[in-house]
């Protein structure tokens, strides 16, 4: 069963000396419930952009990105906030903490966006991926694995349908880069979460089953610069 399903999906960027480049030019993507997917995406191929589609954090200029009976491309910012808090976690490269809170608070804000904070499943979230005994650290205090592990779990918080992860080992070393990948693999079969990574790493690529290339996927990208 399909959960995510985009048909003639496109994004274009205005340029500063006039008129306009496209981006993201995907006339159709699926991915079923549960699956895991990784995608080869080099550096200006729109891979992120892609992401950032799917999530609602950007509008569609055209096309429709259906989770479930909802199309997040026919939404407001609004409306898309709301249906990402509700179905899609996002495990970024760069983490997104907020420095001034800890782990737990961290945790509970990305709850708050959802169905509401839940302080018992923010600390078992954290205890599930090893921060049971950081809970009250900010992120400062935190190695650079263990701020991937705090950004896995606000991701998985809300028990979302869908995953999206972006270059998700990218600022990490090769063993926690490692760690990282696995925790989020296991923790999405866990809850049944679908998955979609997008990395260049051919480490990361190798551990997937199934992998496809974002430039074959994306016109746009095929027709280079």
């Amino acid at each position: 069963m399909s959960l995510l399903t985009i048909q003639s999906l496109q994004k274009s960027f205005a340029l500063p000396e006039g008129g306009k480049k496209m981006i993201v030019d995907v006339p159709a993507f699926s991915l079923a419930a549960g699956q895991q997917l990784a995608m080869r995406g080099e550096s200006g191929t729109g891979k992120t952009t892609f992401l950032h589609l799917i999530a609602g954090i950007l509008a569609a200029d055209s096309g429709s990105i259906r989770l479930g009976e909802e199309d997040m491309a026919q939404k407001r910012e609004p409306d898309r906030d709301r249906l990402r808090a509700r179905t899609i976690g996002y495990v970024f490269q760069t983490f997104n903490l907020l420095q001034g809170y800890t782990c737990l608070e961290n945790v509970l804000l990305g709850m708050s966006f959802g169905p509401g904070a839940d302080r018992a499943r923010a600390k078992a979230i954290l205890e599930r991926v090893g921060l049971g005994h950081r809970l009250h650290h900010r992120p400062r205090q935190l190695s650079t694995g263990q701020q991937q592990r705090v950004a896995v779990a606000r991701a998985l918080a809300n028990q979302p349908a869908l995953v999206l992860a972006d270059e998700p080992t990218g600022n990490l070393d090769h063993k926690n880069g490692r760690e990282a990948l696995g925790l989020i693999r296991e923790t999405c079969r866990e809850t049944g979460a679908a998955l979609l990574l997008v990395t260049h790493d051919p480490a990361v690529l190798g551990a997937f089953e199934e992998v496809s290339d974002f430039r074959t996927l994306n016109r746009a990208a095929e027709a280079g610069p």
